[in-house]
């Protein structure tokens, strides 16, 4: 799973989907391009934001959901814990001592 994380934020595009899933998450594809296209002057297809939220969804950093004929998608951060623990950010208050 560490590979599909790797993968999935290498791309700048899917980092960007991930900005504005942390933005406001509970977002339709629909929501999405558009916000793609307004704020970043992304031009894609559906077809292609689609298939950028099924390579974040197979990392486990967006879930959806469906309510009706609508589906939601919703950012999760958990799985971002694997690079913390394996890089672990030094606490400066013990480095000051």
């Amino acid at each position: 799973m560490a590979e599909d994380l790797y993968k999935a934020l290498a791309d700048p595009t899917r980092r960007t989907i991930l900005d504005e899933l942390a933005e406001q998450s509970g977002q339709t594809l629909f929501e999405i391009c558009t916000r793609l296209t307004m704020k970043h002057g992304l031009s894609m297809s559906r077809q292609a934001v689609s298939q950028h939220l099924a390579v974040l969804e197979s990392a486990g950093l967006v879930t959806t959901r469906r309510e009706g004929r609508y589906k939601f998608h919703d950012l999760d951060t958990s799985p971002l814990r694997q690079i913390v623990e394996r890089w672990p950010v030094p606490d400066e208050r013990k480095d000051a001592s």
